[in-house]
């Protein structure tokens, strides 16, 4: 990794290992925290500066919302799996701020919330709406976790982009902790819905609501919206496509992957 970062002004880590949902937890915990450790000492080697991709699930349980990148980070039980993921990026965060502390590290933490658009995965790490999606498309079953009232706040990808963009080159950024994401909030329900009318026109939606304890011990958060006024103030950010536009770019995004799949195997 080291030498991979040589001749590097700047160095963006985005990748991580998702939520365990339906496996257990070591790799979530091991890739990220490994993951993350080997990045920082190339950015700290090569001077430059490093851009990190935290997590609106840091926030965890905390009911007070809109989150705010001061408030406490408030997670379950240690033998829930599902919190191994928000676990590995507060640590990640703690890992980089020690880091900048002990070797004058140019460091920025981003939490992102909810981000979506071309290219995700199609899979539940690529969240509820690329399933959604999927299941709209192919006239079956939306398969909800819980009762679907969880709220969510999503971004679309462009707007996620423009903030990393803005937190590399903007100094006052660094050694900071920063929230970005669109502030508005929609239950998973409500979501479904959506996408189901946006493929599928007048038809009634198929809903088929799963109970959290098909995935054996598991918590969910009820609600996750963020306070963007940090990012407003240090970097001009402000989230510029609401759903009802980037949603339709994203199902038509996913329309010519699965014509293009099928291409392939006929």
């Amino acid at each position: 990794m080291i030498e991979l970062a040589e001749g590097c002004g700047a160095i963006t880590h985005l990748a991580a290992f998702k939520i365990p949902r339906y496996s257990d937890a070591l790799d979530t915990l091991q890739i990220n925290a490994y993951g993350s450790e080997a990045i920082v000492k190339a950015a700290v080697h090569h001077k430059c500066k490093l851009v990190a991709a935290s997590t609106s699930d840091a926030y965890g349980k905390n009911a007070k919302v809109p989150f705010s990148e001061d408030d406490d980070l408030v997670l379950g039980r240690p033998d829930v799996k599902r919190w191994a993921y928000a676990i590995s990026k507060i640590f990640e965060e703690q890992l980089l701020f020690a880091y900048r502390d002990r070797c004058d590290a140019d460091v920025v933490l981003l939490r992102f919330f909810g981000g979506y658009g071309p290219h995700q995965h199609l899979t539940w790490w690529g969240g509820p709406q690329s399933v959604f999606i999927n299941a709209a498309l192919e006239n079956r079953e939306i398969e909800i976790h819980g009762d679907g009232q969880q709220t969510r706040s999503f971004t679309y990808v462009a707007d996620h982009v423009d903030g990393i963009i803005r937190a590399i080159e903007r100094p006052q950024a660094n050694g900071k902790v920063i929230n970005i994401g669109n502030t508005r909030e929609i239950s998973i329900a409500d979501l479904a819905t959506m996408i189901w009318s946006m493929i599928r026109g007048d038809e009634p939606p198929k809903i088929k609501y799963v109970p959290y304890e098909t995935f054996g011990k598991y918590e969910d958060v009820r609600r996750r919206v963020p306070d963007i006024t940090r990012a407003r103030t240090l970097l001009g950010f402000e989230p510029t496509l609401d759903l009802e536009e980037g949603l339709p770019r994203t199902i038509a995004w996913q329309i010519s992957r699965r014509n293009a799949l099928a291409q392939q195997v006929a």
